[in-house]
């Protein structure tokens, strides 16, 4: 099984649940508060882990007392801190959820703080980590600079990149031309690429922009029409696994956790993205983002039950 990085965010959630979400200027009762780990970065580093990968989280975090949300979550399941960063000179990133407890629609609200905050100095700590790794995983949550930084670093040693393209920011041709794999969603990819992507027609057209710039794989997820798969010629929608969703938050990021994970340990990208639907399918029955993320278990139980229902 090769190492994986996952460089990126992490920002404390503070979520709640509404019988529907409010328009400007509306107050709505809400049902429900819950405070818990969070952050694209974090939760992808947390899906990668509990699917089995061999994984490395780098963030950034405040010293106060949200920081305590990502390092008691990581001793309880035992992944290694030895590539956090601290500052005292922000506060740790939160992010204002709002969940429709009738739709499982959410909008959200992200303030970074301390993980857009990440210097040369700390991205030069990371040489030695990228230099012994396969894959490092990159979300657009953190300052730009700094993941400019680390694809260079990346580049250098033949770790290949992979970006998920959210929270979308602009980005430069330069930065896409060293980067291996991109996985936007399908607003995220219309954005990049001024391509509507509604189907596979028009998913196979975003690719192609993609390709241009120098991106060799290009993932699209497509919500509940599944994920775009374009590598070495093949162009395919896998298609979703149907399950009865509570709470949509974090399901990209479950998505990209498990799809790092399944080619860190080897699959083909086929293979991978499947495995990723199967842990994202699982993560958007529970609440939460990092907490709603499936062990490796019950994903390969999930796989075999699907599997025998084709039968």
């Amino acid at each position: 099984m090769g190492k994986a990085v996952v460089f990126g965010s992490f920002v404390v959630d503070l979520m709640a649940r509404s019988p529907h979400l409010p328009i400007a200027g509306e107050t709505v009762k809400g049902s429900m508060f819950k405070m818990g780990p969070g952050g694209k970065g974090f939760n992808q580093g947390v899906a990668a882990h509990k699917a089995g990968a061999d994984v490395v989280m780098v963030t950034k975090l405040g010293k106060d007392t949200f920081a305590d949300q990502a390092l008691n979550t990581m001793d309880a399941l035992g992944m290694p801190k030895d590539h956090l960063f601290f500052t005292e000179d922000a506060e740790t990133g939160i992010a204002l959820i709002l969940v429709d407890e009738n739709t499982s629609q959410n909008e959200i609200i992200i303030v970074p703080g301390a993980c857009n905050t990440i210097t040369e100095a700390d991205t030069d700590k990371l040489e030695p980590l990228l230099k012994e790794a396969e894959y490092v995983l990159l979300q657009l949550e953190v300052n730009q600079d700094a993941n400019e930084r680390v694809v260079g670093l990346a580049n250098k040693y033949g770790c290949r990149v992979i970006v998920n393209t959210a929270p979308y920011s602009e980005i430069t041709d330069e930065f896409l031309s060293k980067v291996y794999m991109v996985t936007p969603n399908e607003v995220e990819a219309e954005e990049m690429t001024g391509v509507h992507v509604d189907g596979l027609e028009s998913a196979k057209e975003a690719a192609a922009h993609f390709r241009k710039k120098g991106v060799k794989d290009v993932v699209i997820t497509l919500g509940s029409r599944g994920a775009f798969v374009s590598s070495e010629g093949r162009e395919e929608i896998i298609p979703p696994f149907k399950v009865d969703a509570v709470d949509t938050t974090g399901a990209g990021d479950a998505f990209n956790g498990g799809l790092l994970a399944a080619l860190a340990e080897g699959k083909d990208l086929w293979k991978a993205a499947e495995f990723a639907s199967a842990l994202a399918a699982l993560s958007v029955q529970k609440l939460g983002t990092t907490p709603s993320m499936p062990e490796r278990e019950e994903i390969e139980q999930f796989l075999k039950e699907q599997e025998e229902e084709k039968c």
